[in-house]
């Protein structure tokens, strides 16, 4: 599979760049205030050990609200399930999952998205995207952390002035208001072209899993503003 480019391949793409998307994750206490914001995705988190994990009832999201399951080296059973119970659109898959992996969830759910997420911290292999290409409809970029996410910190997003595919991807990892300036910096260079969405959760959070609506509207209004 050749899907690489020389940096005068990437100059020449002529994708249009979409605007940037909105994913808040993490979501729990107050989904429906934050339903309410109208962001692209919610992101609900599916693994026990997580202080932001969801169970119980789910208030009603509006359909133009794509709700994201986060799952961490859970079995295909287990998302299948919750998928249906939930009526998830999307799987963020958080752990080792292989592509054979990614490729069997997809056609056990065909109409299921699948986010592969992959952590950075100062440097990164992007051939490691290579086997995924196929079985995967996005990345996630998250901060390589302790924990499968939510670590609160942001990695160094130059690192993706290397990315190789066309494939859409989720900028994630500790992005709060004080990174507004710096995302606007970011979405004028040839790295973000692929960037597809934002992904928040901690910056924006009272309590794990009890969001900010505040601070989430002044960044919503502020990424509607880069663009």
């Amino acid at each position: 599979m050749d899907y690489y480019y020389t940096n005068n391949d990437k100059n020449l793409a002529t994708k249009e760049k979409d605007s940037l998307k909105l994913k808040v994750c993490g979501m729990n206490n107050n989904t429906s205030q934050v339903a309410a914001l109208k962001p692209d995705y919610l992101g609900f988190i599916f693994w026990e050990p997580s202080k932001r994990y969801f169970k119980g009832d789910m208030p009603s999201v509006p359909h133009s609200i794509k709700k994201i399951g986060v799952f961490v080296d859970a079995s295909i059973q287990e998302i299948k399930h919750l998928v249906k119970q939930f009526k998830l659109l999307y799987a963020q898959l958080h752990g080792n999952e292989n592509p054979a992996f990614c490729d069997e969830l997809k056609k056990q759910v065909p109409h299921l998205k699948i986010i592969k997420v992959f952590s950075i911290k100062d440097n990164f292999d992007f051939k490691q995207l290579m086997q995924f290409e196929d079985v995967c409809d996005f990345y996630l970029f998250d901060t390589k952390g302790k924990l499968p996410g939510g670590n609160g910190y942001t990695f160094n997003w130059s690192v993706l002035k290397n990315y190789p595919s066309t494939k859409p991807y989720f900028l994630s990892g500790g992005i709060g208001l004080d990174e507004i300036a710096t995302l606007k910096e970011f979405t004028k260079r040839p790295e973000s072209q692929y960037c597809h969405a934002i992904d928040v959760n901690s910056k924006f959070e009272l309590a794990p899993g009890l969001k900010d609506i505040e601070k989430l509207k002044e960044f919503k209004k502020s990424l509607t503003n880069i663009e």
